[in-house]
């Protein structure tokens, strides 16, 4: 998986958008989660997976997943009976560069911020 590959769609989010995805990885069970389905690349994982290795009763991951996937920040996928969960990059990304699009927008940016900022805005490698 290819972060820089995502680069190129990232698209600015309304500050309402914005707000949602920062609630919805706004606990420390639901980052974890979060984290955990970055970690697993594009293939995702399924609910059973994420179970096993974060483990969370059952109703308690469903709760987690809801928020995540309401937030745009987690894709869900029905395979017959199996629903595999996936990060959804291209939000994640847009939160990020929500975040740094404004960095030191009034002060002299530093070296390191505007690497940050070039970054954001480089099409993918």
């Amino acid at each position: 998986m290819d972060f820089h590959r995502h680069q190129a769609t990232v698209t600015p989010l309304a500050i309402e958008d914005a707000a949602q995805g920062f609630a919805a990885c706004g606990a420390e069970s639901r980052l974890t989660v979060l984290r955990l389905l970055v970690r697993a690349g594009e293939g995702g994982l399924t609910v059973g997976q994420v179970q096993e290795r974060t483990g969370f009763p059952a109703s308690t991951l469903a709760h987690h997943l809801r928020f995540l996937t309401a937030g745009g920040l987690v894709e869900q996928e029905r395979q017959g009976r199996t629903v595999i969960n996936r990060a959804a990059y291209g939000q994640i990304e847009a939160l990020a560069a929500f975040l740094i699009d404004e960095c030191c927008a009034d002060a002299m940016p530093s070296a390191q911020a505007q690497a940050a900022r070039a970054a954001l805005r480089s099409p993918a490698l």
